[in-house]
């Protein structure tokens, strides 16, 4: 049974909630609360053991044309290869089928990977491979060998000229040409037998290109029929597939994987089925993976690499709840110091420090308001839309470009205060080290990558632990993106996520997390004497 009845008296709620930034409802809570006992209840089974190493689950809560309250729930992805479980929404379109178009094509883009494996796993192959790097060590050996035969031979030759004893000047100019033609000869032989190894090599590459080639286009053929047929409704019934969802896009390409989160499941199947959206929400299972932060049971927002795109469209003719964080705060930007070439302000949580996409007020675009003479880019740094504190801007291009050089070369040392969500058992001051990358399928998180990422470092010091939460201290000592609330919640880091952080932790009214010093040590040019503001946190 896929429609999931709800029992008691259930108030029905005025709006959809923004998938993006939400607080469960109560009516999510029990239907939560359910389908967890359900996963609890199949820990032995095959279905369990799979989830246990980490799956997101949705549930949407929907009413009927009767009037009848209920919920679906929907997995990501597929569990234990499949995604048509019983109880749950299918997938929007099952491509998995045995013998379907897709399965019996991937397949053949399979037979080429194993043809591609074949030649370059074959003793022919590799034998030539052998063959040339032995060819060239000993043509390098004997080359080698013979120059410094010719060195020897010419500072003998130059001894006995510079003797003044007899010597037969033509027959040392004839032995000088002898060993020349002799090192032209040796390089000659050695690169045609190089040149033949490398023919036999060319033949083997050329048909491993080709077969590439032939996958890359299969490839691409067969995730093009794949997002045409993901076509996805809206609530006004009209139909549009992946394709053309993402191609006003900056990627204009669907990621790997799109239309196939619990959300827009959850959304089809209740569109197919004339039910009405009313709630949802989104929580995960199981252990957390390696890179990405993911915490057993917690409720996380819509991904915005795959499903952004995809419920803008899907929510189209929904009455959804507005972003909180779109609302005005211009007169929350509070001046803390102004001087003839800068002002430093205490920006707002939920005030973007420069201009996103969405063109939403932003600080930078306060500050060009009020400062409408200053010249330059004026913001010389920032901080997270969620983070509160102190921001520095320039009012001139010197100064500017003066203030961009002291944070380069770490001058300009800043001093956060965060409350974690958590009484941390760590030494009271320490060190944390761990390089971060974008999490390019679900931007602006961030994740913790120990081969490609790029240093981080952040100091830190408890202040409190006090009712369940820490209160502390941190010390950026580089400035990577998120990289004071991924240092906090990753296992690898405090393990403790900061109060509020809805990315990488619980939402909460706002993010505890704010910019609470700055201070500049001057250098020998400086303009300034030393400089700090303190603006402390209101919490």
């Amino acid at each position: 049974m896929v429609f999931h009845p709800l029992t008691g008296n259930n108030e029905r709620p005025p709006r959809f909630n923004n998938p993006f930034y939400y607080e469960p409802h109560s009516l999510c809570l029990t239907a939560v609360e359910q389908l967890k006992a359900e996963l609890s209840a199949a820990t032995s089974t095959p279905f369990g053991r799979e989830i246990a190493a980490g799956k997101m689950f949705g549930v949407l809560i929907v009413e009927r044309d009767n009037g009848e309250m209920g919920y679906l729930q929907a997995y990501s992805g597929q569990i234990c290869g499949r995604s048509d479980w019983p109880d749950y929404v299918p997938a929007i379109f099952d491509y998995l089928q045995p013998n379907g178009y897709f399965k019996t094509h991937e397949q053949q883009i399979s037979a080429i990977n194993d043809e591609i494996k074949r030649i370059e796993s074959s003793q022919e192959y590799r034998q030539l491979q052998q063959d040339l790097a032995t060819t060239q060590a000993e043509a390098q050996d004997r080359i080698s060998a013979q120059r410094s035969l010719m060195e020897q031979s010419k500072k003998q030759r130059d001894q006995l000229r510079q003797s003044g004893k007899g010597f037969d000047e033509t027959a040392l100019i004839r032995e000088s040409q002898f060993q020349k033609a002799e090192l032209r000869r040796i390089k000659l032989q050695y690169a045609d037998k190089e040149q033949h190894i490398i023919d036999g090599i060319g033949r083997f590459e050329s048909n491993i290109q080709k077969l590439k080639t032939k996958r890359h286009q299969r490839s691409d053929a067969l995730q093009r029929w794949l997002f045409e047929h993901f076509s996805l409704l809206n609530a006004r019934g009209e139909t549009r597939n992946l394709l053309d969802i993402f191609a006003p896009t900056i990627s204009k390409i669907p990621p790997s994987g799109s239309g196939e989160c619990c959300e827009p499941r959850l959304l089809q199947y209740a569109y197919e089925h004339h039910m009405h959206p009313l709630q949802m929400a989104m929580f995960w299972w199981g252990a957390s993976p390696k890179q990405e932060l993911r915490r057993h049971g917690q409720f996380y927002p819509a991904c915005n690499g795959k499903c952004k795109p995809i419920l803008n469209w899907m929510l189209q003719g929904l009455d959804v709840e507005p972003n909180p964080l779109d609302a005005d705060n211009h007169n929350e930007l509070r001046t803390i110091d102004v001087g003839e070439h800068y002002v430093v302000v205490n920006k707002p949580a939920g005030m973007l420090s420069v201009p996103g996409k969405s063109k939403r007020e932003s600080a930078a675009s306060i500050l060009r308001e009020r400062y409408p003479k200053a010249d330059g880019p004026m913001m010389v740094h920032r901080l997270d839309m969620a983070t509160s504190g102190l921001l520095i801007a320039t009012l001139d291009m010197p100064t500017y470009i003066y203030l961009q050089r002291l944070f380069a070369t770490h001058r300009i040392r800043k001093r956060y205060v965060a409350i974690l969500n958590g009484e941390i058992e760590v030494p009271t001051e320490g060190t944390i080290a761990l390089p971060l990358a974008p999490d390019i399928m679900d931007r602006p998180r961030q994740k913790v990558d120990h081969e490609h990422g790029k240093r981080a470092i952040t100091r830190y010091h408890i202040i409190e632990r006090k009712n369940g939460k820490t209160r502390i201290a941190l010390f950026p000592e580089t400035g990577r993106t998120h990289q004071l609330r991924v240092h906090c919640a990753h296992p690898e880091g405090l393990n403790c996520p900061i109060l509020g952080d809805e990315l990488y932790g619980k939402k909460a009214d706002r993010m505890y997390l704010h910019a609470e010093e700055i201070e500049i040590a001057p250098d020998e040019v400086s303009p300034w004497g030393a400089m700090k503001w303190i603006c402390k946190a209101d919490f």
